[in-house]
């Protein structure tokens, strides 16, 4: 491992461990802690493991001497599973720690999470009714699985996410992005929302209003252009190359989850990577903060 992960794995370690925001359970406590459980999925996705077993052997060869104790990996796999609260708990208290979590413009956009190729798969996979057919445009083909909606900050960092059903009404999932944490809008009066042509709506529009919230959005080639149009594109390119982050390095189509469970927790291991990344990179002045250029070996 560089230096750059070892401290960054080091400082994600301790912030976790001395977080007051942990797992309380009763009983005996587990081998694996809380805190190395964030550290080591972390890792893995920052280093491009995208095999949890081959991921698990290249940590007992490497980094026996941090972590003494290294689940096999159905164990592993399971904890992971079990602990999708856990890292959204995490993801947002490391988004509160940075300057970025206080920024008054938001981005949201969706990007496709293929979760099935060949039929033989999709008959196996639990995620009939979740995850379903859809089109790509920008690779001009078919593919069956989600769509991961996000909203994060112009400087990269997730605000909130939902992977959903690609025939889902974006709208419906953005108010509800907006509003299943109480404290995020009470947090952010005031906020402005950019999105594109996919978000025009009346109803949207009322909630976003009524929520003290500004929608910049496109308006159709046949409407009149809206206030500052022009300015929006390149700033919604900020979100296309969020995405294409969590796409490289942490290989976020290549999540390999059958299962409902299963696929929360490895798009919710990816975005953590990307968050703790973007947490240590403002606190070292880093100038692109969402890089991951300095973790991958």
């Amino acid at each position: 491992m560089t230096t750059n992960l070892e401290t960054l794995a080091t400082a994600l370690y301790v912030r976790v461990d001395d977080s007051p925001a942990g797992t309380r359970r009763s009983g005996r406590p587990p081998r694996l802690t809380d805190a190395e459980l964030l550290t080591l999925a972390v890792m893995q996705a920052v280093l491009g493991f995208v095999s949890e077993a081959r991921w698990l052997r290249f940590a007992r060869a490497h980094l026996a001497a941090e972590f003494p104790y290294l689940p096999e990996q159905s164990g592993y796999n399971k904890r992971l599973r079990a602990a999708n609260t856990l890292i959204s708990r995490f993801i947002r208290t490391l988004a509160r720690d940075t300057d970025l979590w206080h920024d008054d413009v938001w981005i949201v956009d969706s990007t496709p999470v293929e979760c099935a190729r060949s039929r033989p798969t999709v008959k196996r996979s639990d995620l009939a009714g979740w995850a379903a057919y859809s089109y790509r445009p920008s690779r001009s083909r078919f593919f069956r699985g989600l769509r991961l909606h996000l909203i994060c900050t112009p400087g990269g960092l997730p605000i909130a996410w939902a992977p959903a059903n690609p025939k889902s009404d974006e709208r419906d999932l953005l108010a509800g992005m907006l509003t299943q944490d109480v404290d995020l809008l009470a947090t952010h009066p005031g906020q402005t929302v950019i999105g594109d042509k996919g978000y025009v709506s009346r109803h949207l529009d009322a909630f976003m209003a009524e929520h003290g919230l500004t929608l910049l959005r496109p308006s159709y080639r046949n409407r009149k252009p809206r206030p500052g149009e022009h300015l929006l594109k390149p700033i919604r390119q900020l979100t296309e190359s969020v995405n294409d982050t969590l796409k490289g390095q942490p290989d976020l189509e290549r999540h390999g989850a059958r299962t409902p469970a299963g696929v929360l927790a490895r798009v919710g291991q990816r975005i953590l990577a990307l968050t703790p990344a973007i947490w240590h990179n403002r606190r070292n002045g880093t100038p692109i903060a969402r890089s991951l250029i300095a973790y991958d070996h």
